[in-house]
């Protein structure tokens, strides 16, 4: 994938929900894979030239697990001209060492969620963005189906009325196969991640599952998308461009 389809796909999204306004002050959540690398250059440029005017700081919270080199992370953030910031937690410590937690996922998710929101009010950020692209949000529906028994998948932006933060996710649009691509054609600096725990987690499973679907059904994963998009999820937002709507979602 190109910069160009990059830029084109996020401000889809972005302008599809209304994720941007002028003046915000976006903290992204850069953990060095391959997905927040590739947010971090989508923002970056579409900073140049997006009509509503925003600021980008880049955020990442090491979880103490060690192994992490960060510096060609910084490089690049240097070479985009994002400020960035390392916080440095115990959370795997408290994962691993105190609590010894055998599913330790959802514990994890939330204390980084936590460390990064603080980060970011004190950054006197407004919104935080996420790296979620669209089999993100696909492998999120069919977790909630298989385990919990009902439709849902994370929304395109969230308010957190006690952080008094945005969430939003502006590569909801974009397969992962595609940000791969990107990944490879750009020569992205990925941090390979120190958790244990990597790979062996319910979302590997569905993962697994779904592209299984996709190869057996044709255009399956394409079909639970639009579902998605058009299932009126509770919490969700109207989406705002029409012309997405009316396309049928055949570009995204």
């Amino acid at each position: 994938m190109k910069l160009q389809r990059l830029l084109s796909l996020t401000r889809q999204a972005i302008d599809a929900y209304h994720m941007i306004d002028s003046a915000d002050h976006i903290a992204l959540g850069l953990s060095g894979g391959k997905d927040s690398l590739t947010l971090l250059y989508a923002l970056a440029n579409l900073r140049r030239f997006y009509p509503s005017s925003f600021r980008l700081s880049a955020i990442t919270v090491d979880l103490g697990l060690g192994n992490l080199n960060l510096e060609p992370v910084k490089a690049l953030c240097r070479e985009l001209s994002v400020p960035y910031s390392i916080v440095p937690t115990e959370i795997g410590k408290i994962l691993f060492d105190i609590r010894k937690e055998s599913n330790p996922c959802s514990l994890c998710a939330k204390l980084r969620k936590g460390a990064l929101n603080q980060a970011a009010k004190e950054l006197d950020c407004n919104k935080v963005a996420y790296a979620h692209h669209r089999d993100d949000l696909i492998e999120t529906m069919m977790l909630s189906l298989l385990y919990e028994g009902r439709f849902y998948a994370f929304s395109p932006y969230t308010y957190l009325d006690r952080m008094d933060l945005t969430v939003i996710r502006p590569l909801m649009f974009v397969t992962e196969p595609e940000i791969i691509g990107f990944q490879h054609k750009y020569y992205l600096p990925i941090c390979k991640n120190p958790c244990p725990m990597d790979g062996h987690t319910k979302r590997e499973y569905v993962k697994t599952l779904t592209k299984k679907l996709e190869q057996e059904n044709p255009g399956a994963k394409n079909r639970m998308f639009r579902a998605i998009i058009d299932g009126q999820i509770q919490g969700w937002p109207s989406i705002h461009s029409q012309q997405i709507k009316k396309e049928g979602y055949s570009n995204v």
